[in-house]
């Protein structure tokens, strides 16, 4: 989600030198952005604990930075930043909120307020470093040239493709595989598009690969390509379904328009898809469930709730995906 607004900062400021902090395994999102410098954060490894991020503060002051943007707000970047600006370092952390989406995911069936984007959230970090952005004129990245070996994913008809990434964090933000199977058969019996499926671990892909033997017009990507692949794959998208993760964010990047599924947590929180509209946003029953949001990130939620995802008929995701594409 960060990067959408570290796009817009570089662009609103061509001059401006940009040193991203993160695990090496996320460098591929900001290939793309001009003017960064990429550093590892090994929190595993040479930067464990505290001495070793007091290690990793010295090596950022040793790029002669300006400023710290702390846009986790975490232990680890506290450490970091504090440890900066005792040394002189300007530094601003992001307000993630916390008062306000405990009222909202305790709401209890009343009213519900959106709340700041987390997006704003982090262009309100650089603004406070005098560095003030408007999101609206974000330009996506545009897409990737595939390689012979993404291209023979897609296959050599020129179809439209379809992602379907159907797992997240925790069950109670997954919409349900006999419902995710009816979306797919349903699109594959069109013999009008490419489906593509998303995800990780070796369950998920045991489960997407089931799927693409079922149907001819499938193909499971899951454990096939590298990062950096897959997010070049993602970036000739025509549409993508995701649940609340992160693979509608990294579609989103490439102004791909996303269909969001939502379980036990809501786009009110302000974690929906960068620049998505509120039309694509597809909510579990709430006169049902009116208890959601039952927690921020879907890691909470009462007995029976796991299942709110039900209520969001295969029909109309359907129907919202043909609609779009």
């Amino acid at each position: 989600m960060t990067v959408p607004v570290l796009r817009v900062l570089a662009q609103t400021y061509p001059n401006l030198k940009l040193t991203v902090l993160s695990q090496r395994q996320f460098e591929p999102l900001f290939l793309e952005l001009p003017n960064i410098h990429f550093l590892e954060a090994d929190v595993y490894g040479k930067h464990k604990g505290f001495f070793g991020l007091i290690k990793l503060a010295k090596e950022i002051k040793a790029l002669r930075i300006d400023a710290v943007a702390d846009l986790h707000n975490v232990i680890r970047s506290k450490i970091i930043a504090r440890n900066l600006s005792l040394k002189g370092t300007q530094t601003a952390s992001i307000d993630k909120g916390r008062a306000e989406k405990k009222k909202l995911t305790n709401a209890k069936g009343q009213d519900l307020t959106p709340l700041k984007s987390t997006h704003q959230r982090y262009a309100d970090v650089f603004a406070a470093l005098g560095l003030t952005i408007d999101l609206s004129t974000h330009q996506p990245i545009e897409r990737k040239p595939l390689s012979s070996r993404l291209l023979t994913l897609i296959g050599k008809e020129p179809k439209k493709c379809i992602g379907i990434a159907p797992f997240a964090a925790y069950t109670s933000k997954m919409y349900p595989m006999d419902a995710i199977k009816e979306v797919i058969a349903h699109l594959d019996s069109l013999d009008q598009y490419r489906i593509l499926l998303f995800g990780g671990g070796k369950e998920e892909i045991k489960e997407l690969t089931a799927f693409e033997s079922s149907f001819s017009s499938v193909t499971n990507v899951a454990g096939a390509l590298v990062f950096s692949e897959e997010l070049d794959l993602i970036s000739n998208l025509d549409v993508m379904v995701s649940m609340d993760s992160a693979n509608g964010h990294l579609a989103a990047m490439y102004g791909i328009p996303v269909i969001t599924l939502w379980g036990v947590t809501h786009p009110y929180a302000g974690f929906t898809p960068f620049q998505q509209a509120e039309e694509n946003q597809l909510l579990a029953d709430r006169v049902k469930y009116p208890l959601i949001p039952t927690s921020v990130y879907g890691n909470k939620f009462p007995p029976d709730y796991e299942n709110a995802m039900e209520s969001i008929s295969s029909e109309r995701v359907i129907r919202k995906i043909l609609a779009i594409i």
